[in-house]
């Protein structure tokens, strides 16, 4: 039996105040999914709730659990059915099980240089930061308190950040509710749900193919590097991180879960507010059952009076900390070929997607002089 050590499950106030690091990039898509297409939220947070506490004992780390953006996009924007949602998860989790056991993912995190994904890091801070201001922008006063709270308190141990503006923003919601809008608790359970092959084979057409892209680059090769920069002792392979939303994929949406995938930025977010052992899962999944079993019918009004300023504020520090990245690509620490590789990857992300960063980048690193050199290397 495997030595569980201690400080791998921690229950503190920072762990707690980590848990909800990663609500930023989590729940507005959550929200669109239930309001536009029609999600029961009790088998969306009930499913997602139950996928954070295995994940956190599994991997025994901070590993966010995100909904799959291209496809959350895709599906609000054209109001698709439920079991529409779920058929692209599905879909989604066949994927990447076939990624995980041919080791595809291995093989391409092989062919991507450091520059590249730091570009891609940097694309991610300044794309989550740009998405802070739009939040930001009609409260500012709120906004500038709540930034201040988010970066004085974020390594405060008896005050952290997260657990201060999340309790804040709860306490204006309930000030604000209109009368009748938040209904007393009630036992909710998940309900069995079903699709057809055809919707699993449509929806693949429609946006799966174009979701590939961003979920290798930021859920799998991204987020793995970042556990490798903070936690060197425990790295988890790009092959893991595929497998194991393979299996969230392909079992979960029978139960009402929409699309899920790791990310970078939920990771980071988790960190910068104090997560650093699988406690953080455990505790995230806890209330969000517990929020899916007792608070459904008044969920969607709870999530759409909740402050957009802080929520952008929690992001704007997501982003500062993912940027910080960049300073690995700085003279003195890379070549000046690895500072054209960051930059073209990280142009490429912004103005057009991650899918045009990565291949920009790829292409530049295949192309431009002293490759042949860099391979050379690598196999001495």
């Amino acid at each position: 039996m495997k030595y569980v050590d201690p400080e791998d499950f921690r229950f503190d106030l920072r762990e707690l105040a980590g848990s909800m690091g990663d609500f930023g990039t989590l729940f507005p898509l959550a929200i669109g999914y239930m309001v536009v297409c029609g999600l029961p939220p009790t088998g969306l947070l009930v499913t997602l709730g139950l996928a954070n506490i295995v994940t956190g004992l599994v991997y025994r780390l901070p590993m966010p659990l995100q909904p799959m953006k291209v496809l959350a996009a895709t599906a609000i924007a054209q109001t698709w059915s439920p079991s529409e949602v779920y058929a692209s998860g599905f879909a989604m989790g066949v994927i990447w099980i076939f990624f995980a056991l041919t080791g595809i993912m291995g093989r391409i995190r092989e062919l991507t240089p450091r520059a590249v994904i730091r570009g891609i890091q940097l694309a991610l801070g300044l794309l989550l930061a740009r998405q802070a201001l739009t939040l930001m922008s009609d409260q500012w006063l709120v906004a500038l308190a709540a930034c201040l709270a988010a970066f004085g308190l974020k390594e405060s141990k008896r005050c952290p950040a997260a657990l201060l503006l999340t309790g804040g923003g709860l306490l204006w919601v309930f000030l604000t509710a209109p009368p009748g809008g938040l209904a007393p608790p009630a036992l909710t359970l998940p309900k069995l749900t079903l699709f057809s092959l055809r919707e699993i084979w449509s929806t693949f057409l429609k946006v799966g193919i174009a979701q590939i892209p961003l979920t290798a680059t930021n859920a799998v090769l991204a987020t793995s590097a970042l556990i490798g920069a903070y936690w060197p002792h425990r790295p988890v392979p790009e092959n893991r991180l595929a497998l194991n939303m393979g299996i969230m994929n392909l079992c979960l949406p029978f139960f009402g879960a929409m699309p899920l995938c790791h990310g970078a930025g939920g990771l980071v977010g988790q960190r910068t507010f104090g997560a650093r052992t699988g406690g953080a899962n455990i505790l995230e999944g806890t209330m969000e059952i517990a929020l899916g079993v007792f608070f459904a019918p008044s969920l969607v009004t709870l999530f759409s009076l909740f402050p957009k300023a802080v929520v952008g504020a929690m992001m704007a520090v997501v982003a500062f900390e993912l940027s910080r990245f960049a300073l690995d690509m700085a003279p003195g620490r890379a070549t000046r070929r690895e500072r054209f590789l960051f930059i073209a990857t990280a142009v490429g992300a912004v103005i057009g997607n991650m899918a045009l960063g990565f291949a920009v980048g790829l292409a530049g690193n295949r192309f431009l002089p002293g490759h042949d050199e860099r391979l050379k290397k690598q196999k001495e």
